[in-house]
């Protein structure tokens, strides 16, 4: 009798603590799912990138940026590349403004270990 009684508690106690735990869920689901999703694409330069390389990388950009994905480009220094630092910042400005009617730069070029990264945002376009 007294282990039938135990069991009665126990069960009404988790139906009432588990529903509101899966009401819990479902409305953190829906709010993730309504979430904007962020695509970021990377496009990686050397510090010697050539022109047609350069422009190459560059349609590349402007289709991602169409599309309504953040781009993440950086100049990686290898070796004794590292000493390049002024050509890579001027290849990552020459980058901004070729892109300057698809997005915009959410800051200026800066050194992240041996990386000088920019991030380019896109611009509002209207959805049809």
């Amino acid at each position: 009798m007294k282990s039938l009684q135990m069991q009665s508690r126990r069960s009404s106690r988790s139906s009432t603590s588990t529903s509101f735990f899966t009401k819990k869920k479902k409305k953190e689901k829906e709010i993730k799912a309504k979430a904007a999703k962020t695509v970021i694409k990377e496009i990686r330069f050397g510090p010697n990138t050539d022109d047609h390389d350069f422009d190459f990388k560059l349609r590349h950009a402007k289709g991602f940026l169409e599309d309504g994905a953040k781009v993440k480009a950086y100049v990686h220094f290898r070796g004794r590349t590292i000493v390049f630092k002024e050509r890579g910042e001027l290849l990552l400005l020459r980058f901004l403004k070729e892109l300057e009617e698809y997005g915009s730069a959410e800051a200026l070029p800066k050194m992240e270990g041996r990386r000088m990264i920019v991030m380019i945002s896109p611009k509002k376009s209207k959805k049809k």
